[in-house]
């Protein structure tokens, strides 16, 4: 059975989105501010860089936050239809620790983050009664708007139905970026493509990155994309994910 979400949450969120506009902006930048790259070379000052492939576990930290937003750590907010990256609106998820309730901090799953070169798949009954996702092997089910929602990465996208690609990460320099296609999120029975490109290869609206930070030295990372969403009950709503870390090689 569907969760339902409160009345006056729905509200808020539908309000806000009308008086945003409709479909969003079209462009992004990642938090980061680094723009992605779609090639096998990304410029580093006046020369190209040969890009590497990463292939193994990008650990997560757990987002932590106080009065504000989330200060370091991993973390996921929705930017509301017609808004901007970086300025918003946000949605407010209520059930956040943070005093900024715009951020939802994230902690670890099972594997310990996300994994390159393999899928890290949903549970095979992806919903528990109440509707919460409950594929923890990315990142344990965060609260959001009373319901948790979960993220896997699947050959086939729950929701497009899609065929996507293992989710790859490189760096050139030490600037990241990737595919990472293949990341949904679960949600109050409802599934959601949150990846960057999309499974048939397009960014729409606010879809931007995967791009980040990488330092050979400490194996230190950040991994930010957006993903504009498609069709459903947040149609034109996007998911902003920030992942940090340290990258463990395989």
């Amino acid at each position: 059975m569907r969760h339902r979400i409160p009345v006056a949450v729905v509200g808020a969120i539908a309000l806000l989105a009308v008086a945003c506009g409709g479909d969003g902006g079209a462009g992004d930048e990642a938090t980061s501010g680094d723009k992605a790259t779609s090639g096998d070379k990304a410029t580093v000052g006046d020369e190209a860089t040969a890009a590497t492939d990463l292939v193994g576990l990008f650990r997560v930290d757990p987002g932590q936050c106080a009065g504000a937003g989330v200060t370091a750590g991993t973390y996921f907010r929705m930017i509301q239809p017609g808004g901007k990256p970086g300025e918003g609106p946000f949605v407010p998820n209520g059930d956040s620790p943070c005093g900024d309730k715009t951020f939802s901090p994230m902690s670890p799953g099972g594997d310990g983050g996300l994994v390159t070169g393999q899928f890290q798949t949903q549970a095979a009954q992806p919903f528990d009664p109440g509707g919460n996702g409950v594929s923890a092997r990315i990142t344990t089910p965060t609260p959001f708007l009373a319901v948790r929602f979960a993220l896997a990465s699947n050959e086939e996208d729950p929701q497009t139905k899609g065929k996507t690609k293992p989710p790859s990460v490189v760096v050139a320099g030490e600037k990241l970026s990737g595919d990472l296609s293949a990341v949904a999120a679960s949600w109050n029975n409802q599934h959601f493509n949150q990846g960057s490109p999309k499974p048939d290869g397009t960014r729409p609206g606010l879809t931007v990155g995967p791009t980040g930070t990488y330092d050979p030295t400490t194996k230190r990372y950040t991994l930010d994309w957006s993903s504009q969403i498609v069709s459903g009950p947040f149609n034109n709503f996007t998911g902003v994910w920030h992942l940090e870390g340290t990258f463990q090689s395989r």
